[in-house]
């Protein structure tokens, strides 16, 4: 096993079933948002790297598809077992190298081990379809079979989950497969393969590339990659779809946001308000399922404002890995300057602060963004329709319920929604006409289980099929089609479709 990485550690890649050192002529510092800390140094390696670990997962593969689906699935019961024995290791690894809380983390955990509970079921969701008999004598079978060699792409803000959205699939179907993870969290990857490492896989089933542009151009453009998933912002998730189908690829590339949050006069306000905290301020709003957008239908407005601006006004800001943190902070000072300029454009349309905008008081250098919640929002402002992926929430006032969805229904995103109210026509009429692939009722973060896909709709997803849930083994796996007869069953047959 590799050791944890230390202050001063260069990260190694994970090629052909073991650690190899990267000899690159750029790396990245690793640091702590919260602090500044330095925790690792990152190898931006190059495309002779992903190059090595290509072949390796391509010699792989012949050995793999040959171990049965039930043994891949016993390797993916043993992947979760080690990785639930590392699961407080794993989510303080999130929190230093991203800065989220630690209860988001390992929330995030959780799931990143559900992801391979579903995987593990592969026996029985790789399964084809078969029916004897379409004509005398004749049948006719469908068969799943590995697509090949598969890459994912990972985001900054959910450095265990995201990944593992793709790896158990891939697999677990009979696939090699390789990861580049984000160069600005690649530590908790380092964890995930350490307990990969153990499992006996043959060597070049996994393979981990750290780097950055170069590695995901070279990803795109290599002719033995078969498919790709990709998670990021919209832009470079069209940029990666038209690449990667330029090449003849399979590809999922799941975009940004812009989610609304619908509050009905008839809502539970104090569930309500949680919700809504939880889902605009948690991981500091850096989640693609973050709800960015408050539409108050009606009456709704003053039943829920009050209680909101004041549970905003008193949440803590600080390190995530103190327990009594309620935010923690952006990815970077980059971050901080881009999300700043974002409220101060918002407040310039004509949008009233009514939380935050000022300078957190938060001790030491860390990158910290107070929540913000802005008024008097038009759905046409920018800061109702562009991601701003950090802690501000815009509040829009409503009429009616048919307002709400059409302000929804204009953005270009649709990845998650939710509605706040205790009225089932309500809830039927607004699930029925929003343009969203994901929908929550009652429900801040609506992001499902590791069983149901992550259906994002419009700029937020190109592609075909979804990641997890059975889209997953859809997209890990080729239909083959197989039609049959045989003369020497002794069985009486006439001409192939055709009734004797």
């Amino acid at each position: 096993m590799q050791p944890q990485a230390t202050a001063t550690k260069l990260l190694d890649n994970y090629i052909g079933g073991k650690w190899t050192p990267v000899d690159a002529s750029n790396e990245l510092d690793v640091t702590n948002p919260a602090s500044g800390e330095l925790l690792a140094r990152v190898p931006l390696s190059s495309a002779t790297d992903l190059d090595a670990a290509v072949k390796a997962a391509r010699a792989a593969l012949p050995a793999w598809r040959d171990v049965s689906v039930i043994q891949r699935a016993r390797h993916l019961f043993a992947l979760r077992e080690g990785l639930e024995a590392r699961r407080e290791e794993m989510a303080r690894s999130v929190t230093a190298e991203m800065g989220k809380t630690i209860a988001d983390s390992r929330a995030e955990v959780g799931r990143m081990i559900e992801m391979v509970e579903a995987a593990c079921a592969i026996p029985t969701t790789m399964q084809g379809r078969v029916i004897e008999d379409v004509s005398r004598g004749v049948d006719c079978e469908t068969i799943r079979q590995p697509v090949g060699v598969c890459a994912g792409i990972a985001p900054f803000n959910f450095p265990a989950m995201v990944p593992f959205w793709f790896l158990p699939f891939a697999i677990g179907c009979g696939n090699a497969f390789i990861l580049k993870p984000s160069e600005q969290v690649p530590m908790t990857q380092q964890i995930a393969f350490e307990v990969l490492d153990g499992l006996d896989l043959p060597p070049g089933v996994v393979n981990l590339v750290n780097g950055g542009r170069e590695v995901v151009e070279s990803i795109l453009e290599h002719p033995d990659i078969d498919a790709v998933s990709f998670v990021g912002s919209a832009p470079v998730a069209r940029l990666v779809y038209e690449g990667a189908a330029r090449t003849g690829k399979r590809v999922q590339a799941l975009g940004g946001a812009k989610n609304h949050m619908v509050v009905m006069p008839d809502a539970v306000v104090d569930k309500t308000v949680n919700g809504i905290i939880g889902s605009a301020f948690g991981a500091a709003g850096q989640r693609c399922m973050a709800g960015s957008v408050l539409v108050t239908v009606g009456a709704a407005y003053e039943r829920v404002m009050p209680s909101l601006i004041e549970r905003t006004k008193a949440l803590s800001l600080g390190e995530g890995l103190d327990e009594s943190v309620d935010v923690g902070p952006v990815i970077s000072a980059a971050a901080c300057t881009r999300i700043g300029e974002a409220i101060e454009r918002g407040v310039g349309e004509g949008a009233e602060l009514l939380v935050g905008g000022q300078a957190p008081d938060v001790d030491g250098d860390g990158s910290f963004v107070a929540p913000a919640i802005l008024g008097r929002v038009r759905p046409e402002m920018a800061t109702a329709r562009e991601e701003i992926f950090g802690p501000v929430l815009s509040v829009i006032e409503v009429e009616t319920l048919e307002e709400a969805i059409a302000a929804i229904n204009q953005s270009s995103f649709g990845n998650g929604v939710s509605i706040f109210t205790e009225s089932g026509a309500a809830v039927r009429r607004f699930r029925h006409d929003v343009e969203v692939g994901m929908i929550g009722v009652n429900v801040g973060v609506a992001a499902p289980v590791a069983f149901f896909p992550f259906s994002g709709w419009k700029d937020s997803f190109l592609g075909d099929l979804h990641a997890h849930g059975p889209d997953a083994v859809d997209f890990f796996t080729r239909k083959k089609t197989v039609t049959s007869r045989f003369f020497s069953d002794g069985q009486p047959s006439g001409p192939f479709f055709v009734e004797s």
